[in-house]
């Protein structure tokens, strides 16, 4: 076994590169695109936006890189970074390594909040919608708290079939709405944004997206010794000092309200909270401490190229992000189930 020293320094290297390709990518996924652009272009801009510099740049050339690539570059990252934190707290929390940010059924209610906004028709364009499914997800976590934390209870596998449940229940009344009403230019928009995308990414969106995703990864990385401690199970923690009951109920609220806001801005993107923690832990190994580092831009990154490759692959059409997360996580999480198989 490697001394903590060495294992330290190694992840703090992982990181410090996982940083850079961050950085690196931001810049090098705005330039993809129709328009031809330079990584020099993009910062050029950026640094004009920010008061450090003057950009010699077209009027055109600045609306395309600050107000169509960039927020949505940010907001993959974002989503990405949140969705991959949050499916490695619920994989811990509840001690289910198949857990993901939405297994308390919040993507189910958002995707209910949204199309009743749309076949309502309520407020205007894609704002309502985002309003809608941040309505709903918290209505769905608040049903599956009140259902499986009865009498201040929350054990893991109450938690996991109360939220499969409420999930179906959720996704059984949104086909039936979409049946019912029978728009097809409704259901175009709501089956896009079922898949999960992008393209509604705005800086009024980051705005509010950004410090929610801050917050609670601050959250977490102070609770990285006590998440620990839960991955030894709940007595082993108990005996340790840790509050169960209590920090299960913080971090599960906390990463419900994370994953609500990052649904709201993106729909439903499947797999990235499944699998990016896996990765991560393979890179940093188990301890919370460095695995939280790594698994925030390693996600974020992931989550940039998926989604320039779905906006640029197949010009002039777009492919939804969920499906090609799907694409890749699928064979990925097979390949998860075969191993713990084999191991078991």
């Amino acid at each position: 076994m490697r001394p903590a020293r060495v294992r330290t320094a190694g992840t703090a290297a992982i990181t410090l590169t996982l940083v850079a390709g961050l950085l690196v990518s931001v810049g090098a996924a705005v330039t993809v695109g129709p328009a031809d652009l330079s990584i020099g272009t993009v910062w050029a801009v950026i640094g004009e936006h920010l008061g450090l510099a003057q950009a010699d740049v077209s009027v055109l050339r600045d609306h395309i890189v600050w107000d169509l690539r960039l927020p949505r570059v940010l907001a993959a990252a974002a989503v990405g970074a949140g969705l991959a934190a949050a499916g490695a707290v619920m994989q811990t929390v509840t001690r289910n390594p198949l857990a993901d940010p939405y297994l308390l059924g919040v993507s189910s209610g958002a995707a209910l909040g949204a199309v009743l906004v749309i076949v309502a028709g309520i407020g205007g364009g894609m704002v309502a919608v985002s309003g809608g499914a941040f309505a709903g997800a918290l209505a769905t976590f608040a049903v599956v708290v009140l259902i499986a934390g009865r009498r201040g209870a929350l054990s893991p596998a109450r938690v996991v079939l109360t939220g499969v449940a409420i999930a179906q229940l959720c996704a059984a009344c949104t086909s039936f709405v979409i049946i019912w009403v029978g728009d097809p230019n409704a259901t175009q928009s709501i089956t896009f944004w079922l898949s999960g995308s992008l393209a509604g990414a705005t800086w009024a969106k980051l705005a509010w997206a950004i410090p929610a995703l801050a917050a609670v990864l601050l959250l977490v990385l102070t609770q990285a010794r006590t998440l620990n401690a839960f991955a030894f199970g709940e007595e082993a923690a108990a005996t340790l000092g840790v509050d169960v009951t209590r920090t299960r109920w913080l971090l599960l609220i906390a990463t419900a309200l994370l994953t609500a806001v990052l649904v709201a801005i993106s729909g439903a993107i499947g797999f990235v909270g499944l699998i990016l923690p896996h990765a991560a832990r393979f890179l940093a190994g188990p301890d919370h401490r460095r695995l939280l580092p790594v698994v925030v831009p390693a996600g974020a990154i992931f989550l940039i190229w998926v989604d320039t490759a779905a906006r640029t692959v197949f010009e002039p059409r777009e492919l939804p992000v969920g499906v090609l997360t799907a694409l890749l996580g699928v064979p990925a999480f097979l390949m998860l189930l075969r191993r713990r198989e084999v191991r078991g």
